[in-house]
């Protein structure tokens, strides 16, 4: 697991300063404490940080092949790198590491671009080959390894694990993208495939870049070479199912255990975290080393089932406490993620990460099967509107509820059941409207005040629904269900799930595997009925059933808790100040993309009790550090020139 940077002038002919090479892999000194180094020549320039888990004697990078002509820095785990080292020596190639990143050099002279078709883990990489004077990245099938890159402004490409390494370019504009602050404020954070900078990217799960000397950055187009299939399988009865599911995933648990440092799990006492342990317990010899942190608050604490779990499979389980008032790493969170990022959970997923780091270097966890087996509640309450909808059209919707949605009163305080307003506003709309308005993380009434009058005729009618929109559209499947699961497969996981486990892992130098992320292992449960994973009412029915051999019911069936913090507690108690100052800071203020007079209103109700404001006030406070920690200096501001469509920097 490591941190990568490089550089590519498509000319071929620049001679890159090694000091600012050396300055951008020293951005992502945390993702590799081990070791680093960097590689230049003309027109090329590569840097690794290592964080070694195998062959720890070798394998350094950058890492060429026999010739030196071609090279590679990669950040991963390739599971079946003993598989593919025995394919490629029978082809005829050597070998002068037991690495898996040698696996890639030999693929890619093999193969080409189609390498990554042979590849089974989580990855990022990049590839220079002199011969054929090109340069080639890629990232994994489902986006467990990031990858960002930008064009500067004369031309040269460059690309790094994380944004912060693209800003130590000087050269690289800091304006924001309008756009990318509708999505953030709709989503929590900015979606692939933008970053929060207009001319900074992410590259895509299961695509690709292939740049060749005489490139023009216009012409660069990223590449899919994978996608989820959700082709469905041949029938098969219900217990075929499950022993297979088992099957299936205990190969890719065993497939992902491989380590030279220790190695451990995530153990929250969750399905998906204890399904994970239940397996390594079976594949182990000795015992798994598990930890799960626990909150001085009961209505947020599970480390009851984590010991369950625990004393089950007779792990060697670590346990701490953890204030739930934990506030302190708003400002240490911002410039872990670079841009904006409003997943308050990312708070108790650093601590989680910090304790296991005390035991071990490599931990697995259980993201994935909510959107493999479509466990969240938004995915039951979006079948039971596309029922309400597959009876209604369109036109008799829209009206009926659309008028029910704006009078039924918005009652944070009151129970579920009593909380129609969401689900109103959610039928009146189509399909993929209705699922954005439900993970939407601020509803029409707060977006549609939230930002100036400016600012919203910068973003020209854009509107962050069409990242959805775009994802349905493109989906492999006409099931509901399905095309839901896949919008989430190509938003939440990368943009969400995945980059909080990712920042919070790596800073503290931990590797964390996913293997209900295999893709092997995906692909094969996008093909079962939406029926078996969906079923009166109760997400991954199957995962569960097949489970009930390995688990308890109360830890396959119990009320799904979540990783979450008291954040409307905090926000009324001892971050009051903080949020009062950040929401109404006049840098903020300044860059003329809020409505000052909704802010003050926002945090005026919120401090009152009459309104829980608190995901939006969140929203906000954390774009503030962003501005704050990257260098914004309250300059930025939307452009009053005529025609812009851009929020220009000052700076």
């Amino acid at each position: 697991m490591c941190g990568i940077v490089g550089i590519f002038d498509p000319r071929g002919v620049a001679q890159f300063d090694r000091a600012a090479l050396v300055r951008m892999n020293q951005t992502q000194f945390h993702r590799g404490p081990v070791e680093g180094d960097v590689y230049l020549e003309p027109g090329v320039g590569f840097g690794h940080r290592r964080l070694s888990i195998i062959d720890l004697a070798a394998g350094q990078q950058p890492l060429f092949n026999e010739d030196r002509s071609v090279v590679t820095v990669f950040n991963g785990e390739i599971y079946n790198f003993r598989e593919l080292t025995k394919e490629l020596t029978a082809l005829g190639y050597k070998f002068a590491t037991r690495s898996d990143t040698e696996t890639i050099v030999h693929a890619w002279e093999e193969w080409g671009e189609d390498c990554v078709k042979h590849l089974r883990g989580m990855f990022a990489f990049a590839i220079w080959d002199r011969n054929k004077q090109t340069f080639f990245v890629a990232r994994d099938h489902l986006g467990i390894k990031p990858l960002h890159y930008a064009f500067l402004p004369d031309g040269t490409f460059v690309f790094g694990s994380e944004l912060k390494s693209l800003l130590s370019f000087p050269e690289l504009p800091r304006v924001i993208e309008p756009r990318a602050v509708e999505e953030y404020f709709a989503y929590g954070y900015v979606p692939e495939p933008r970053t929060i900078f207009k001319d900074a990217f992410k590259l895509e799960p299961g695509y690709s870049l292939t740049l060749k000397v005489g490139t023009k950055a216009q012409d660069v187009k990223p590449k899919r070479w994978w996608d989820v299939p959700f082709a469905p399988h041949a029938p098969m009865a219900e217990q075929q199912m499950e022993e297979e599911l088992i099957v299936r995933l205990r190969e890719a648990v065993e497939s992902q255990l491989e380590a030279e440092v220790p190695l451990g799990a995530f153990l929250s006492g969750g399905v998906d975290s204890s399904a994970i342990v239940a397996m390594m317990a079976g594949l182990n010899k000795g015992p798994v080393n598990t930890c799960s942190i626990a909150f001085n608050d009961p209505a947020f604490d599970e480390s009851t089932y984590a010991r369950q779990v625990a004393e089950q499979y007779k792990t060697n389980h670590q346990c701490e406490t953890v204030d739930k008032d934990d506030y302190g790493l708003v400002d240490l969170l911002a410039g872990l993620y670079d841009e904006p990022y409003a997943d308050s959970s990312a708070i108790p997923t650093y601590r989680v990460c910090e304790l296991a780091r005390k035991r071990v270097t490599v931990a697995l966890s259980g993201d994935g099967g909510d959107e493999n087996f479509a466990g969240y509640r938004r995915h039951r309450m979006a079948m039971g509107e596309e029922q309400v909808r597959s009876m209604l059209p369109l036109a008799l919707r829209k009206p009926v509820f659309g008028f029910l949605g704006k009078a039924y009163p918005k009652a944070d305080w009151a129970p579920r059941i009593f909380r129609a307003k969401t689900t109103f506003e959610a039928l009146a709309r189509g399909d993929t409207n209705g699922h954005f308005h439900g993970v939407s993380i601020l509803g029409d009434r707060v977006s549609g005040q939230l930002f100036s009058q400016g600012f919203r005729s910068q973003l020209q009618g854009y509107r962050a629904v069409e990242v959805m929109r775009g994802h349905a559209a493109n989906a492999p499947t006409d099931d509901p269900l399905s095309i839901i699961q896949y919008i989430d497969m190509k938003t939440y996981l990368p943009g969400d799930i995945l980059t909080k486990v990712d920042r919070a892992s790596m800073a503290h130098a931990l590797e964390v595997r996913v293997p209900l992320l295999d893709h092997k292992f995906v692909e094969w449960v996008s093909g079962l009925p939406s029926s078996s994973k969906l079923r009166n009412g109760e997400g991954k029915h199957i995962f569960k059933k097949a489970l009930q051999p390995y688990l308890s019911d109360d830890i396959l069936y119990r009320k799904k808790m979540g990783f979450s913090i008291p954040l409307a507690s905090w926000l009324r108690g001892p971050l009051r100040e903080s949020m009062k100052a950040a929401v109404l800071n006049p840098m903020l203020l300044d860059t003329g993309i809020f409505n000052p007079a909704f802010l003050k209103q926002m945090v005026d109700e919120h401090l009152a009790g009459t309104k829980d404001h608190s995901t939006a006030l969140w929203a906000v406070l954390m774009f503030e550090a962003f501005l704050r920690k990257n260098g914004a200096d309250g300059a930025t501001r939307v452009s009053q020139a005529a025609g812009s469509s851009l929020i220009a920097s000052a700076a």
